[in-house]
């Protein structure tokens, strides 16, 4: 999945994505710090320091490359709709690649090891600390790899109130797990995704169904992996490829969920959102 693309066109997207509140908006953005497992993660918040009081809290959890630039983005794309985000350092000590085969290792060893569950858990903990998060209404979001460790964090049965998967890699919940999820899940999927197979995806329904989980599932027709990325490029046929449409609809489609998980919150107008 390593691809470039100029750096002039990433700054045009951002531009573009991040442009409709920044002039309103107030932001401001600090390092979050704690330890899990003996390692220090540097976890990035970031949030709209016109609005008062506390507001709804929003792990995003990025790719497999680690805390970069892309996951800071969409952090901050969420403190302009209101909400208080952080982005998580998902391997700790700041650790990020543009390799390929590093963040393949860094992303297997957490998954090997059974240590993502933690390391999403650890990431909450810090966010509900924060002072301008309320700590009973918080989501997470995550992206390819990210969007695996909010599922994971939510088969821990932590008390976060929603999940969101932007093309992640859908691990199953074993038996143990399924019925005690509380959050809601809503996975956004590019339909001709050649990483995910349709018995996993079957199976996942399944489980979930069962367990009488509240979830939602978004296919987006010709949107592979990574389709919310630029740096992802343009060939869809090397099975990981942005994809305009689906990258803007994905987004709309998050919205509309997390704005119904925190009803009262936006009701009151202390948000940007509308």
């Amino acid at each position: 999945m390593k691809h470039v693309i100029p750096l002039t066109a990433m700054t045009v997207l951002a531009a573009v994505l991040l442009a409709h509140n920044t002039a309103t908006a107030k932001r401001m953005d600090k390092t979050v710090d704690y330890e899990q497992d003996g390692k220090i993660f540097h976890s990035y918040l970031v949030y709209n320091d016109d609005l008062a009081g506390k507001r709804p809290g929003v792990l995003v959890f990025p790719e497999w490359w680690g805390l970069n630039d892309y996951a800071k983005m969409r952090a901050a794309q969420l403190a302009d709709l209101g909400y208080a985000a952080l982005a998580v350092d998902i391997y700790g000590q700041g650790r990020q690649t543009q390799d390929r085969k590093q963040a393949g290792e860094w992303s297997g060893g957490l998954k090997k090891s059974g240590s993502l569950p933690a390391h999403a858990l650890a990431a909450w903990e810090a966010l509900k600390k924060q002072e301008v998060v309320d700590p009973a209404h918080t989501a997470a979001i995550g992206y390819c790899f990210g969007g695996t460790a909010v599922l994971a964090l939510a088969y821990t049965g932590a008390d976060v109130r929603g999940v969101v998967s932007f093309h992640g890699g859908l691990q199953v919940p074993d038996v143990q797990q399924a019925p005690h999820i509380k959050a809601q899940i809503l996975i956004l999927h590019g339909a001709s995704d050649p990483h995910v197979s349709a018995e996993t995806i079957q199976q996942l329904q399944s489980v979930l169904e069962k367990a009488g989980t509240d979830w939602q599932m978004v296919y987006y027709s010709g949107a592979v992996h990574a389709f919310t990325n630029p740096k992802a490029g343009n060939q869809p046929e090397t099975g990981a490829a942005y994809q305009e449409r689906a990258a803007r609809r994905s987004w709309e489609h998050m919205r509309l969920f997390l704005h119904e998980l925190f009803p009262a919150f936006f009701n009151k107008g202390r948000s940007a959102v509308r």
